[in-house]
């Protein structure tokens, strides 16, 4: 075993000869999250989602967590930003909307649509109209209950700000409302009439060049789609019903299934629109974020959207002081086998998910190495090739929702090793950082507490 021999002798290596170039393709974050809702405030590119991972279907959520980044590529979140309680059930946040240097969102808890509010889009929020415990006599008041007004659902709400100031609301099922200027009661209830008919949620409404538009989900899965209707008059309609209203679908082609509940937004000072989604993962509540383009036509309708592996990378300038070092080698004490996705509504899915040490040196967020389940100490390690001064190691673990406590070990033989980070204590956020000053061709990360799993890991040096 790794942890009782010699380090270099006693692991069988896996080779990788992929570049440390920064991560630039979908999908755009290393974890586990659907139902994106992204926008950009100030320098700072914010995504709320709901945490997947937990494995219970909707049975359970993860915490709720904001991930933040300032070139949309490299991303990360510490802590959590939402009052959060044993048995909640936390998802669809919803896009922040500023009133009055006030940030509000709109998460779907147990069930039911409730109005938060902070004086920063990273939170800490408080739950409007009641206390934060969402049980008891003080439990806050839903805007929008599970059974909504007319018909609709009380999930996935959205809220919009037009040019006049006026908020409106949309949510699952076709509701919608205008918002008073108190951001919480709604008035005006109607039913969106679309085109399309049947189960939609994941709705978002935004504007661009006097054109109203409104996109809404149909199916769900393998076979979730995205059509929209537009109005050049207001925000509730009425609408016109384009004939290539289709504008994200499964492509076979490519192996990218079921676009599903996500937003759109676009880049400050720019006619540049994008299209967030979910992608079916290997599904039920094990979806990953991933963005691709929103083009225009002439006359203001949307071209069905090209999804890719590649995204759209990085949408402003990164920085950084250090240089990323290539990994040579992956090795770790063990790795789950190889898990064959069953197609749930779509028989042509054929998709394996593989655990390798090296998944995580492949700047790949959609691939993870992840430790065997009868592995009680796991642990991983990189060869960097030969020894050199290193100042920094990243690293994105598995289900960071959850925390972890690991140590941080470098060589430069594969025999001596010494301390150089980690912590003992919890901590949830991703990536952990750890920084120092050392000579070195070898690490290893030794997992105390949490999933033994990793993303991705990256190494730097000062230049």
């Amino acid at each position: 075993m790794m942890r009782t021999l010699a380090w270099v002798i006693a692991i069988t290596f896996f080779h990788s000869t992929i570049s440390r170039a920064q991560r630039s393709g979908n999908p755009i974050i290393p974890d586990l999250l659907a139902d994106p809702s992204i926008v950009q405030i100030n320098d700072t590119f914010y995504c709320y989602a709901t945490t997947d991972g937990y494995n219970q279907g909707l049975a359970t959520s993860g915490p709720p967590v904001v991930w933040t980044s300032t070139d949309f590529v490299n991303w990360h979140f510490k802590g959590t930003f939402f009052p959060a309680a044993v048995g909640q059930l936390y998802w669809a946040p919803s896009t922040v909307t500023k009133v009055k240097n006030r940030y509000y969102l709109y998460p779907t808890i147990n069930t039911n649509i409730y109005a938060a509010v902070a004086a920063s889009p990273a939170g800490p929020f408080h739950v409007l109209n009641g206390a934060d415990t969402f049980a008891g006599p003080t439990a806050p008041k839903p805007m929008v209950p599970l059974k909504g007004p007319k018909g609709t659902k009380g999930i996935d709400a959205e809220v919009f700000i037009d040019d006049d100031g006026k908020a409106y609301m949309v949510w699952a099922q076709r509701g919608a409302a205008r918002l008073h200027d108190d951001m919480v009661t709604p008035d005006s209830y109607v039913v969106i009439d679309t085109k399309r008919s049947g189960y939609s949620e994941g709705p978002f409404l935004f504007k661009r060049k006097g054109i109203y538009y409104y996109l809404y989900t149909l199916s769900g899965h393998e076979n979730y789609q995205y059509a929209y209707i537009y109005s050049k008059i207001s925000p509730l309609g009425p609408f016109e019903f384009p004939e290539n209203d289709i504008i994200a679908t499964t492509d076979h082609t490519q192996g990218i299934y079921g676009p599903g509940h996500g937003s759109v937004f676009n880049v400050k000072g720019t006619d540049n629109y994008y299209f967030a989604y979910l992608e079916f993962g290997r599904g039920s509540t094990n979806r990953q974020v991933w963005v691709d383009n929103l083009i225009f036509n002439d006359d203001g309708t949307i071209k069905p959207v090209v999804l890719t592996r590649e995204g759209v990378g990085a949408l402003k300038p990164a920085k950084s002081e250090l240089i990323s070092i290539p990994i040579r080698r992956a090795r770790a004490s063990s790795s789950l086998p190889d898990l064959k996705i069953k197609p749930i509504k779509d028989s042509t899915l054929n998709r394996t998910e593989t655990y390798e040490p090296q998944n995580a040196i492949d700047q790949s967020n959609g691939t993870r190495w992840m430790a065997a389940a009868t592995d009680s100490l796991a642990v991983f390690g990189i060869d960097l090739g030969y020894a050199r001064k290193i100042n920094k190691l990243e690293i994105y673990f598995v289900k960071p929702t959850a925390g972890h406590a690991y140590k941080l070990e470098y060589s430069t033989n594969g025999k001596t090793w010494k301390l150089c980070g980690g912590h003992s204590d919890v901590q949830i956020q991703s990536p952990h950082t750890d920084d120092f000053a050392v000579t070195a061709r070898y690490f290893k990360i030794t997992f105390i507490k949490g999933v033994p799993g990793l993303w991705e890991l990256n190494v730097y040096q000062k230049p």
